[in-house]
């Protein structure tokens, strides 16, 4: 079968769910053509050695991958970043008749939504049907982060953008989500629920695996032989790392918290910090994705957290496939589907987003567990991994998807 895939990303930026799937696809011996953006996720800027112009193709692993220009950006200012989403929208749908206009079925990675905008115009013109693999909700994505203006001018702007997704999930012949609730949000705008499928995001398989303790990982998280709690990703504005180190800081006597990442809040959680006086909470900055395995094994717990937004109630955020993938026992802040998994496949233990107290209590809980109970969590969060959040398991499931629609 031809299959065309979407996704405004792809390697190498981070972005495996659509090369995973693109790859694994030729493997089981369909034909797989990629259309993409140039990289410039996650800084803004184009990586080394590409240089935008409107024809770009090459095969990699088997599969066909052109890259059309976009204008790169992603900081904080919602017109760069609007640019950046619609210039991809416009230079995809332009080639998207001359090099997917033979395709059986078209694969979307929904994010940004604006990236339907190429297998839209296939769908119409064509009659191609679309699969798409909503990974956020919009409008709210947008319009949470503040990347819409106030006042009149953004309430118009939501109302066009929800209009346009309930356009979308209605043109769309089979929609794949990461989450149940978001499923149901999803049915709730327009979409059939025959046709919505919850397919949960796996890691990437190649860097996040089971391995075993390195006394050179242990070193490197500054471990002090008492329990350790790391948390590894991004410090922006939704990950709630202030509470984080509040909670760490009021379970000092129990817990150290190590901090793996950066971005734009790491500033103002260094200053916390040190105005808690929280010595047992250690900064470690960016590392190399490819150490990541060996310093969750050298930790207790992996911790996940997000703010209480309604946006990621319908969402598993990427940092808990990861650990769960690698066998490592999880503390979760999250609201919604998250700490529901985590909790009833006994793979951690969960409490309400934005209540830090909780969240130390939570700390100290996990720090009395004996080494055999953290054991069982860590096979748990395997056994988990592999059942319902696994590369083959995903693969199966938007394989079948893709068939079934093209036929």
């Amino acid at each position: 079968m031809k299959i065309g895939i979407v996704s405004q990303w792809y390697p190498p930026e981070p972005a495996y769910i659509p090369a995973d799937l693109a790859t694994g696809l030729v493997a089981r011996g369909h034909r797989v053509r990629v259309l993409t953006g140039y990289p410039t996720y996650p800084a803004g800027k184009l990586y080394p050695g590409y240089r935008q112009r409107r024809h770009d193709t090459a095969t990699i692993e088997g599969v066909t991958v052109r890259r059309v220009p976009l204008y790169p950006s992603h900081d904080r200012s919602g017109t760069r970043r609007a640019a950046n989403y619609l210039s991809f929208a416009a230079s995809s749908a332009a080639a998207a008749l001359s090099y997917l206009g033979a395709a059986d079925v078209v694969y979307v990675y929904l994010t940004p939504a604006t990236a339907f905008a190429a297998p839209a115009l296939l769908r119409l013109v064509r009659g191609i049907p679309v699969v798409i693999h909503v990974q956020d909700i919009w409008p709210e994505s947008v319009t949470s982060s503040g990347m819409l203006p106030g006042g009149a001018a953004g309430r118009l702007a939501g109302s066009v953008l929800h209009a346009a997704m309930r356009q979308t999930y209605r043109m769309a012949s089979a929609i794949a989500v990461i989450a149940p609730s978001m499923r149901d949000l999803v049915v709730a705008r327009g979409a059939a629920a025959s046709r919505v499928r919850v397919v949960l995001n796996w890691a990437d398989e190649s860097l996040f695996r089971p391995v075993g303790v390195d006394p050179a990982a242990r070193a490197r998280l500054g471990h002090r032989d008492r329990c350790t709690i790391m948390y590894a990703g991004a410090m922006g504005p939704f990950q709630n790392i202030g509470d984080s180190i509040r909670a760490a800081s009021a379970a000092r006597d129990d817990v150290d918290l190590v901090l793996a990442g950066s971005g734009i809040g790491e500033s103002d959680a260094r200053t916390l910090t040190a105005s808690l006086g929280a010595d047992n909470v250690r900064f470690l900055g960016r590392l190399p994705v490819d150490e990541m395995a060996a310093l969750y094994a050298a930790a207790d717990y992996q911790l996940v957290t997000l703010k209480d937004l309604p946006i990621f109630r319908g969402t598993i955020p990427s940092k808990l496939p990861a650990a769960l993938s690698c066998g490592s026992p999880v503390l979760v802040s999250v609201p919604g589907d998250s700490a529901a998994l985590v909790e009833g496949s006994g793979a951690g233990l969960a409490c309400p987003p934005e209540n830090w107290q909780a969240l130390a209590a939570r700390f100290r809980q996990a720090a009395a567990l004996s080494p055999s109970a953290r054991a069982e969590m860590g096979r748990n969060a395997l056994d988990t991994y592999r059942a319902r959040m696994s590369r083959r398991a995903g693969l199966d499931q938007l394989e079948d998807m893709l068939v079934g629609v093209a036929r």
